[in-house]
């Protein structure tokens, strides 16, 4: 996988590959979408983006 992440002053080219196994990268074009940082570490560490445990932030004014 490789990603470009902008710092402020200039790109940082990450580039990683796993040893065993593949990632979990959408197929399709339609599954395509923005991912948050969060989803972004569970995707290098090679697990899927939506995990079924984790927790979702609440959106603002989405109250019980």
């Amino acid at each position: 996988m490789k990603a470009l992440l902008w710092e402020g002053d200039g790109f940082v080219l990450l580039y990683k590959r796993l040893e065993n196994g593949n990632f979990k990268w959408p197929r399709h074009e339609a599954e395509v979408r923005p991912i948050s940082w969060q989803e972004f570490r569970w995707l290098m560490e090679g697990l899927e983006i939506e995990q079924k445990g984790a927790i979702k932030p609440a959106l603002p004014g989405a109250f019980c």
